[in-house]
């Protein structure tokens, strides 16, 4: 990629990210039978969702500059993206109902999912990517730790990450290497 990023929606980004792992933190408490609450979930994810990432009085007012066409069609594929790695993880377990399996795919996917951001957020997303992953692998090879434990430790990752990108992380800017000296300076 020969392209400038600017990661200019930060902020907006760690709101999305406090926000559901407070939902992550409800569907959990009321989880009942199926663990982790899929209609609080489903609500929670929407309503952020829709109030956040749609709503644009609320990305005026977070965002702290453009984002590129490149970066919003990359919006668009880590959403489509996610989806589809929910289907894999996650859809064969649905037919049986193994509530366990469902949740941790679930977990897997929106962690691999995060990988895609770094081109949108930066390179923090990586990082909770990465963490993401090992407590959803955590989860899968230790099935004697409750789910409740496993949504708890990843909506706190996903908490500290939020609060990180919304109070203290910049705006900053990716310029590949392969740009010459000149392009490099103008940005």
């Amino acid at each position: 990629m020969k392209q400038i990023l600017e990661f200019n929606h930060k902020r907006l980004c760690g709101l999305w990210l406090m926000c559901i792992s407070g939902v992550l933190i409800l569907s959990v408490i009321s989880g009942g039978r199926f663990l982790v609450n899929p209609f609080v979930f489903l609500i929670g994810y929407y309503a952020c969702f829709f109030g956040i990432n749609m709503n644009k009085n609320v990305r005026e007012k977070l965002s702290q500059g453009s984002i590129s066409k490149f970066q919003i069609k990359m919006i668009w594929f880590s959403i489509a993206a996610l989806f589809l790695l929910m289907f894999f993880s996650a859809g064969p377990f649905i037919p049986g109902w193994h509530w366990r399996q469902i949740w941790l795919g679930v977990l897997l996917a929106t962690a691999l999912h995060f990988f895609v951001w770094a081109v949108i957020h930066g390179k923090s997303m990586i990082v909770l990517g990465v963490i993401c992953s090992l407590i959803a692998a955590v989860g899968y090879i230790f099935g004697d730790i409750p789910i409740w434990a496993v949504y708890t430790a990843d909506a706190a990752a996903k908490m500290i990450c939020g609060v990180y990108m919304f109070k203290f992380s910049k705006p900053s800017k990716y310029v590949p290497k392969a740009l010459g000296e000149t392009e490099r300076n103008q940005a």
